[in-house]
């Protein structure tokens, strides 16, 4: 899903720098005052998980590659605004070290990836996990769903934003000057790939992930901690 130098023309790639600048932003003063001490371990360990992950890249039709990111189950446990930071800082290093992923595309990667995937990820598990307890294997079943859900969403931004440039960039002619598919190739080459591959990877990976915090220590889990002790209290007044 990494975005090389090339195919997204500026009219796009500008626009996600200005679009990303004030995420990061807010995103850094959301950890200082949400993440919790001895969970700042944790954010530096799920961006060395998520860099890890991202390098078994496969290529795929249309330009891109297709890989698992391991975003959900980092907004799930920390929060969607700590996965934003973490594969944030993955994706950078990435593009500076190993060229994977072009620099003028890091914006557009890092919303695909580090904004879309932990807040779809975060969001489908708590919509489906509802108010089931936390030790519950409904919960399980949420976090794979929000995997799942989060990576394809997350390819088919990445296919809508390669199959736009013919239509904002072209010559004179109607030639492309960058990306040169249509949105009819780009989003089922990029959608496809991932909602029957490495989506499904994704999805085990988060409940693999889950179970075992779930087992060991549920207070990890982003406001869990804060959540269980406010349901016991308005039991013990409604008592």
């Amino acid at each position: 899903m990494h975005i090389p130098d090339g195919y997204l023309g500026p009219y796009t790639y500008v626009a996600f720098w200005i679009i990303m600048i004030p995420i990061w932003y807010y995103a850094g003063k959301k950890l200082n005052t949400e993440l919790k001490s001895r969970q700042v371990p944790l954010l530096a360990l799920s961006a060395a998980f998520s860099f890890v992950i991202m390098m078994f890249n496969v290529p795929i039709p249309g330009g891109s590659t297709g890989h698992a990111v391991g975003g959900a189950i980092i907004g799930i446990v920390l929060g969607p605004w700590a996965g934003v930071i973490a594969i944030s800082v993955t994706l950078v290093l990435q593009a500076l070290i190993f060229g994977d992923g072009g620099i003028t595309a890091i914006a557009a990667n890092c919303f695909n990836m580090g904004v879309v995937i932990p807040f779809v990820g975060y969001y489908v598990y708590k919509l489906i996990s509802g108010n089931s307890d936390i030790t519950s294997s409904k919960r399980i079943i949420a976090s794979a769903i929000a995997g799942w859900c989060s990576l394809t969403i997350a390819a088919f931004c990445t296919g809508v934003e390669f199959g736009i440039q013919p239509i904002l960039q072209h010559t004179a002619a109607g030639t492309p000057l960058y990306m040169p598919y249509p949105l009819s190739v780009t989003v089922p080459a990029m959608v496809i790939e991932h909602a029957f591959g490495f989506s499904i990877l994704e999805a085990v990976i988060t409940a693999i992930i889950f179970a075992y915090i779930q087992r060991t220590d549920v207070s990890l889990f982003y406001r869990e901690k804060s959540e269980v002790q406010k349901g016991k209290m308005k039991k013990a007044v409604t008592a």
